[in-house]
């Protein structure tokens, strides 16, 4: 038996991701629409996983691939890239690109980088028009103009904390059904993982984030914009 997941398999997974990016990030979509497309895919991953071998997991070759965030400075998605990455069982780190701008770096098994790229580019993307609903919002218009940016901040945060602490549930979720059928894929797609990144040789090391003045009201805002949409784990459809 060949131990290396089938290649087909891979490109048929990558298809279906293309299939949803193109009715999301490429055209437009709402908050709810975005994290809808995030549940199915996670489920298109957890069935490609369970369609593979302990022997092909093992033997599959790890990727990574950078997430450019066109900044030189902090974005807001940083507070929510590591929740990420956890949910696609994926390391990431950050580090500059040749023009000095920050870019997310996500390394893991080949299937579960393009699913954590994807879920980037579909959180940025509602996280930026999410704001743009605020800034029309009445209450965005009580903020004093020399305020605004720490209240576009504050938003931001907090959404992106919401955002989060929702991806960390539906992931327990996820390893809780995987963990019902007999296999601890998680522990074992780790060690895959952990063993082809310690190859590397990278100097990574953890930053120490600087405190931030936030509004309670603008970050409040954020968390509900983030909580808004109840997610079903089961998307009907194939």
């Amino acid at each position: 038996m060949n131990a290396i997941p089938d290649q087909a398999a891979l490109d048929k997974l990558y298809t279906r991701i293309q299939g949803l990016r193109a009715k999301t990030t490429d055209n437009g979509c709402t908050e709810a629409e975005a994290l809808l497309a995030a549940m199915k895919v996670a489920e298109l991953l957890d069935r490609h996983d369970l369609s593979l071998t302990d022997v092909e997991i093992r033997h599959g070759p790890c990727d990574r691939r950078a997430y450019e965030t066109h900044r030189k400075k902090r974005i807001p998605l940083d507070d929510c890239i590591g929740g990420i990455a956890i949910f696609c069982d994926c390391r990431v780190w950050r580090e500059k690109n040749q023009a000095g701008e920050a870019r997310y770096v996500f390394f893991g098994l080949r299937a579960d980088v393009e699913v954590a790229h994807y879920l980037t580019e579909l959180i940025d993307a509602a996280v930026r028009s999410e704001l743009g609903r605020y800034k029309n919002s009445a209450d965005y218009r009580r903020f004093r103009h020399q305020d605004r940016h720490m209240a576009n901040a504050s938003f931001t945060l907090g959404m992106v904390a919401s955002l989060a602490d929702k991806l960390t549930a539906m992931k327990a979720e996820r390893d809780a059904a995987s963990r019902s059928t007999g296999r601890d894929l998680v522990i074992l797609k780790a060690a895959v993982v952990d063993a082809e990144l310690e190859k590397l040789n990278l100097n990574l090391r953890t930053e120490r984030r600087a405190s931030r003045m936030v509004s309670p009201t603008a970050f409040e805002a954020g968390k509900d914009a983030g909580a808004a949409t109840a997610i079903n784990p089961g998307i009907p459809g194939g």
